[in-house]
């Protein structure tokens, strides 16, 4: 057997120095910036790489990968998208389309050696509009695709937002919260503390506040909202800014490979859509994690990793 290099491990990879964290260097319009990436595990038939929501948002809401990935013998990879907390925040607003954000992918997948032996993708919430993206343009590189907590139309899911989510709220303080939002004013802490007690603890995390999980907490509070604002727009009940009109729904049967789409019965995506969106793939499947909401890979985390980890080995 042939000798391994003491920086290298049997894969024949140079990241095992840095703890596998990996600065990806990505050429852009704007000039060359870096990217924060970071391995675990070995797997040469499954390596998954995550990406995060936000947008703006860190790969960090993404650590309980680490209590179910490694028993389940999956490689897999985080990754800050450009202008995210661990990576580098270029103060260049023409960078931050949807286009250019699926170009650093495919830059990153190579990068990373990843290719249509091995490469399984999840995008989750914004990193679903990515992932969809990306699967229409670089399919042939992907293994299998897995859409998290994401619908294929924003259009659709604002008017889930306007006809399920809203009504069953206090309709006194809803007007409170649409009000600061047209104010532009959503950074005031009654704001964001209507919005935790009417919206995100139904349906983003099924948790009382107190008790959301450290990752989550380090995750929103690195949100970067230079990025986060002008794709999402400023109201947290549906969608507006660069995604207003995105809808990618009467492409989805152009794409070919497994896919899995992922939700939550509670979640902020309609999840009856998001069974239809994989009735609309010709090798699509669902799953809608009976307790889980937008962050079900939290509130219904045993559910969500079983139908994540058995997709993957499953192809693998």
């Amino acid at each position: 057997m042939a000798a391994i290099h003491p920086y290298l491990d049997s894969s024949g990879r140079d990241d095992v120095l840095t703890g596998g964290v990996q600065r990806i260097p990505i050429t852009t319009s704007k000039g060359e910036f870096s990217v924060w990436t970071k391995r675990f595990g070995n797997n040469p038939d499954a390596r998954l790489l995550l990406l995060h929501g936000g947008p703006g948002a860190t790969h960090e809401y993404f650590e309980p990968c680490d209590t179910h990935l490694p028993a389940a013998g999956i490689e897999y990879y985080y990754y800050d998208q450009l202008g995210s907390h661990y990576s580098d925040q270029p103060n260049e607003p023409e960078l931050w389309e949807i286009d250019r954000f699926v170009d650093e992918l495919e830059q990153v997948r190579i990068a990373l050696g990843l290719d249509a032996s091995n490469f399984f993708l999840l995008g989750h919430s914004w990193g679903g509009v990515l992932a969809i993206e990306y699967a229409l343009r670089y399919q042939q590189h992907i293994k299998g695709l897995v859409i998290s907590n994401m619908m294929s139309s924003i259009p659709a899911y604002n008017d889930y937002a306007e006809k399920v989510l809203m009504p069953p709220m206090d309709q006194v303080k809803l007007a409170k919260i649409k009000a600061f939002e047209a104010a532009n004013e959503t950074s005031n802490p009654e704001y964001e503390a209507l919005l935790m007690e009417q919206h995100y603890v139904h349906h983003v995390l099924r948790m009382p506040v107190e008790e959301w999980p450290d990752p989550v907490t380090r995750a929103f509070a690195h949100i970067n909202p230079d990025i986060y604002v002008p794709i999402q727009g400023p109201s947290e009940l549906g969608a507006s800014g660069k995604l207003l009109h995105w809808d990618r729904t009467a492409d989805l049967a152009k794409i070919l490979t497994p896919a899995l789409v992922l939700g939550g019965e509670h979640d902020t995506m309609d999840p009856r859509y998001m069974e239809h969106m994989a009735s609309l793939m010709p090798n699509g499947q669902a799953f809608i994690c009976p307790q889980g909401s937008h962050m079900a890979m939290f509130d219904d985390q045993a559910a969500y990793f079983a139908a994540l980890t058995g997709f993957i080995l499953d192809l693998a």
